[in-house]
């Protein structure tokens, strides 16, 4: 991949990530899926657990909705990324996984940046009496802000739906 994280469209480069959801309750999990073209969380799952099942929850999600033919998928090098079940899953569906070395956070650094907002537009603002709070919570953040609303920069100050519809119905590139 020679480290190049600029996807010319959408389902090549697809970042993956493991964040804690504190509640009241114990610890969620959530695995996110980002495109690098779109800044779009195109997958998510949740879980009270870190095995390998919670990564795979996401890739699926993404396998299922996103239309592609290969997609590049960097992760960290956590034990769920680099478990057999993982590799093989996305041995079967076209997914290239990618890693870099140990405790280098550039692969995955757009995962970390969604999750830096995460943490401060809604988890340093609630708290979560039970995990079913903090699941509605995560959904609505992803699906009903950052996905259709949130603004980035790199995306000249579009959502990451709207950027998408507006680049996949215009040929042309905004410069």
């Amino acid at each position: 991949m020679d480290r190049n994280f600029r996807a010319e469209g959408p389902d090549q480069l697809w970042v993956g990530d493991i964040t804690h959801v504190p509640t009241a309750a114990g610890f969620l999990y959530l695995a996110v899926v980002l495109d690098a073209w779109s800044r779009r969380i195109v997958a998510w799952a949740m879980a009270n657990h870190l095995r390998t099942a919670l990564v795979l929850d996401a890739l699926e999600m993404a396998i299922g909705q996103r239309k592609r033919s290969v997609v590049i998928h960097p992760t960290d090098q956590g034990s769920q990324y680099t478990a057999l079940a993982f590799g093989n899953r996305c041995r079967g569906a076209c997914v290239r996984p990618s890693m870099g070395s140990v405790g280098d956070a550039c692969d995955n650094a757009m995962a970390e940046s969604f999750f830096a907002t995460l943490e401060c537009e809604l988890l340093d603002r609630r708290r979560f009496a039970s995990q079913a709070q903090a699941r509605m919570a995560v959904f609505t953040f992803v699906e009903g802000f950052d996905n259709p609303l949130r603004r980035h920069s790199a995306l000249g100050y579009r959502s990451p739906v709207s950027d998408e519809k507006e680049m996949l119905t215009d040929p042309s590139p905004a410069i």
